[in-house]
C-alpha cells in the first residue's frame, strides 16, 4: 500500500493511503488531500494509479509542484520521493515495493531508488528489451534494466513497461490515444507482454524481446 506522509517545518501533520486509481490534492474542502495554505492551489496537483504504479501531475498550479527539488509537470514517483509544494513536503512511500528500482531509463535526470531487487524468480527474471523497428532511431535496442521503463513522446504519447513476478506488462501513462501491441490498440490501462510483440506508440514501432 502506497501513502503519502505530509510535513511543515520538518513536523509531519498528517498521513494519507493512496487507494484510489485518482487522488486529488489541493486547497479547496473537496480535494482528497486538502492542505490549506495560499501557496497551494485550489486544485494544485492530481496523483494517478496505474497498476501498482502512481503518477503525480501538476494541475497548472500557480506555484508548481517539485519532487526532490526540480520541477515536473507528470512523472512515476518512486519509493521515498519528496513532492514539493509551497513550504510543504510530501513522502512518498511504498510498503510492497520499497526495494524495488523504478525510473525512467530512457529519460535522463531520474534517479533510482536503492536497495536490492527482492523480486522472486520468475519468468519476469529472464532477460527483456526492446527494439526500435522504424524512424531514425531504428535498430536501436534498449535493455529493460529496471522495475518501470517509460517510453514515448512526452505530451503526445507515454507507456510504461514494468517488470512484475509473473512477467512484463505495459501500461497507457498519457495521451488520447491508447498504444497498440500487434495492432490491437489496448482496451485497458494495463495489458501483459509476450516475447516478439510489436507495440505502436505515436508512430513508432518496437519490438518487445525476451528470453
Amino acid at each position: 500500500m502506497s501513502k503519502l506522509v505530509v510535513s511543515l517545518d520538518n513536523v509531519v501533520i498528517k498521513e494519507f493511503q493512496i487507494t484510489k486509481d485518482r487522488t486529488t490534492l489541493g486547497r479547496r474542502p473537496y480535494n482528497d488531500i486538502v492542505i490549506d495554505n495560499l501557496a497551494v492551489s485550489g486544485e494544485h496537483a492530481v496523483l494517478l494509479a496505474v497498476g501498482d504504479d502512481v503518477y503525480i501531475e501538476d494541475l497548472n498550479s500557480t506555484n508548481g509542484t517539485y519532487i526532490n527539488g526540480k520541477a515536473i509537470k507528470k512523472q512515476l514517483l518512486v519509493h521515498n520521493d519528496t513532492v514539493e509544494i509551497g513550504k510543504y513536503r510530501i513522502k512518498y512511500l511504498t510498503e510492497e515495493v520499497a526495494d524495488y528500482e523504478k525510473t525512467m531509463v530512457l529519460r535522463p535526470g531520474q534517479h533510482p531508488a536503492s536497495g536490492p531487487a527482492t523480486v522472486p524468480p520468475s519468468v519476469s527474471m529472464l532477460p527483456a528489451s526492446i527494439k526500435v523497428l522504424n524512424g531514425g532511431a531504428a535498430g536501436r535496442e534498449v535493455l529493460l534494466t529496471k522495475v518501470v521503463t517509460t517510453v514515448g513522446k512526452p505530451g503526445m504519447q507515454v507507456a510504461s513497461i514494468s517488470k512484475r513476478p509473473n512477467g512484463y506488462v505495459l501500461a497507457h501513462v498519457e495521451g488520447t490515444a491508447r498504444p497498440s501491441i500487434n495492432g490491437s490498440q489496448l482496451t485497458e490501462d494495463v495489458a501483459p507482454l509476450k516475447n516478439g510483440d510489436v507495440i505502436d506508440l505515436a508512430g513508432t514501432q518496437m519490438q518487445f524481446i525476451q528470453g
